[in-house]
């Protein structure tokens, strides 16, 4: 039985471009709901670069509960307003350095 292949993002057009993009926002919500934000960064990012080359009719047949997860929810926590991960300056919780 041979390898399944597997089919590059660019290449995606039509039904086939909706359904991985609401594949890959289930996916993100998954990943957020688990708090595991930097998985949920990642697939939000690659969802919204799918998101992003859908026509206005394509974009009406993402269920709206996706679409407003992706550009508004998410956008809250995951926005260029955010401190990127990893760049909190080394302060515990407690907001006090540790020495």
């Amino acid at each position: 039985m041979g390898k399944k292949r597997k089919i590059k993002d660019e290449d995606l057009e039509g039904v086939a471009l909706i359904k991985e993009t609401n594949r890959r926002i289930r996916l993100a919500r998954t990943y957020w709901d688990a708090h595991k934000n930097g998985a949920c960064r990642q697939e939000r990012e690659r969802a919204l670069r799918l998101y992003e080359r859908l026509t206005p009719t394509q974009r009406e047949q993402i269920p709206q509960v996706l679409r407003v997860w992706l550009r508004y929810r998410s956008e809250k926590y995951f926005g260029p307003h955010r401190t990127p991960p990893g760049a909190a300056g080394g302060e515990n919780k407690r907001g006090k350095n540790r020495r």
